[in-house]
């Protein structure tokens, strides 16, 4: 029988009931929570460390007003980090690979960044749509390539993010499964194919938290345009 290599991208169930939600709740159960203590633990001063850092590289080029979207960025930034991470785990389900999810986190955001330029500076965020010293015959071209565009935003965050995801994963099975193979009958070629498989692993772990930064870093650049 062959196999089905897409079947790892399933959404689990257990006796009928979608494991979806545990997957996306298990995350948020593995961050230690601060304590009042005057003075924390290792991990919780990493921690700390590493969502201060990160936000200030991600508002450094936010005006003031931008800034309002600091938590619900650091949030969706060490979410998307920690499925991503945790998908690379043998019997494990990545939700970051569902197109669906992504959109679900895409479209939202990004609407919300549109409205706020509406509502804020109106006049701003429609001038995005025709850029200066456009000459006339061109105008009804470009505004409909940037309304276009506009539009093509989340699209382009969802499937960045899934198709990295997808490609990655299954990239990881196949050569698994050849080192699989060849182990019985071509143990050195096994071995080297084993080297690349680990190599491999290395760049999806980098991958995983490039693809997590890449995402928060363009919803704060729409973000940027509208405040």
């Amino acid at each position: 029988m062959a196999l089905n290599f897409f079947d790892q991208f399933m959404s689990p169930t257990y006796m009928g009931v979608p494991l979806m939600a545990l997957a996306l709740t298990l995350p948020w159960l593995l961050f230690p929570t601060p304590t009042p203590r005057w003075l924390n633990n290792r991990l919780l001063t990493l921690q700390s460390w590493f969502i201060n850092r990160f936000t200030q590289q991600l508002l450094l080029p936010l005006n003031v007003g931008g800034h309002k979207w600091a938590v619900m960025l650091a949030s969706l930034m060490v979410f998307l980090l920690t499925i991503n991470l945790l998908g690379l785990l043998p019997y494990t389900f990545t939700p970051t690979t569902q197109l669906s999810l992504n959109m679900g986190l895409a479209v939202p955001l990004w609407l919300a960044t549109v409205i706020i330029g509406m509502r804020n500076q109106p006049t701003a965020a429609l001038g995005h749509l025709l850029p200066e010293g456009t000459p006339p015959l061109l105008i009804p071209v470009l505004i409909v390539i940037e309304t276009i565009s506009l539009f093509i935003r989340p699209l382009a965050l969802g499937v960045r993010l899934t198709a990295n995801l997808t490609a990655g994963h299954l990239l990881i099975q196949l050569i698994a499964t050849a080192v699989y193979v060849l182990l019985p009958m071509m143990t050195t070629v096994a071995l080297l194919t084993a080297v690349v498989l680990f190599l491999l692993t290395l760049l999806e772990v980098a991958v995983a938290m490039i693809q997590a930064y890449v995402f928060v870093l363009l919803l704060s650049l729409y973000l940027q345009e509208n405040v």
